[in-house]
């Protein structure tokens, strides 16, 4: 494989590991429903030689064949109680959230210290908030969605937009090396024990395999650096 498929490979398994963690859309509940969110997630962990649970082909396929529409409740009742949560979420999705309490102080969105460096990575890449949206740049779904961006930056599979800085002006002077930058200070940092709490917590079958995809992406069998690595 070269380098520019190892890093296009890496940008469709932040793809689909964004959609699977972003609030349940249509698009998700017909890709699982259909059998092609599983079929998707196997070729990603074949390619990536991923160490995967027993379990998660079950899981991954346990909603297939069913109503798309019915699954999308579902999916997004289960996303709610684990993501969204009254007054609390069982796995809060914002990295802030988990470092504040490796810090032992109150997590505040936006304000903190983790977060507003998280939106300061994003803009030195050209990446804001999306208009008519008020979420926190550092949901694990938007720090997939940045990680894909360089990803296909580093493939050649997109260029820069206009006016947003070229390659050799991003963090470390390459789409690479900003990549490498944002996964250990931020990624690696706390998206793990996202993942396991996930795996943990959930109820529904999908969002098990979700998490066990995320996890071994995160994390090689051989220890080393993750998630789609070149």
């Amino acid at each position: 494989m070269t380098n520019n498929e190892t890093w296009a490979l890496t940008a469709v398994a932040c793809e689909l590991l964004a959609l699977s963690f972003r609030y349940p859309t249509a698009e998700l509940s017909k890709a699982v429903a259909s059998g092609e969110w599983a079929d998707a997630a196997k070729e990603i962990g074949a390619a990536l030689d991923l160490e995967l649970p027993e379990s998660f082909a079950a899981d991954a396929h346990a909603s297939a064949g069913a109503d798309p529409n019915a699954l999308l409740h579902v999916l997004r009742a289960e996303a709610t109680r684990l993501c969204v949560g009254a007054p609390e979420p069982v796995c809060s999705p914002y990295e802030g959230v988990w470092r504040a309490a490796d810090d032992a102080v109150q997590p505040l969105l936006f304000v903190n210290p983790h977060s507003m460096a998280v939106e300061r990575f994003c803009k030195s890449c050209g990446l804001g908030r999306p208009e008519g949206t008020n979420e926190p740049l550092d949901h694990v779904a938007t720090e997939l969605e940045l990680l894909q961006y360089l990803a296909m930056l580093e493939a050649g599979m997109v260029t820069a937009a206009e006016g947003s800085p070229a390659s050799e002006n991003l963090p470390g002077g390459s789409a690479a090396a900003a990549y490498g930058q944002f996964l250990t200070e931020h990624v690696l940092v706390w998206m793990p024990r996202f993942a396991a709490a996930v795996a943990k917590e959930a109820r529904l079958p999908f969002f098990r395999a979700a998490a066990a995809l995320l996890a071994a992406c995160l994390m090689r069998s051989d220890g080393d650096a993750a998630c789609c690595s070149a």
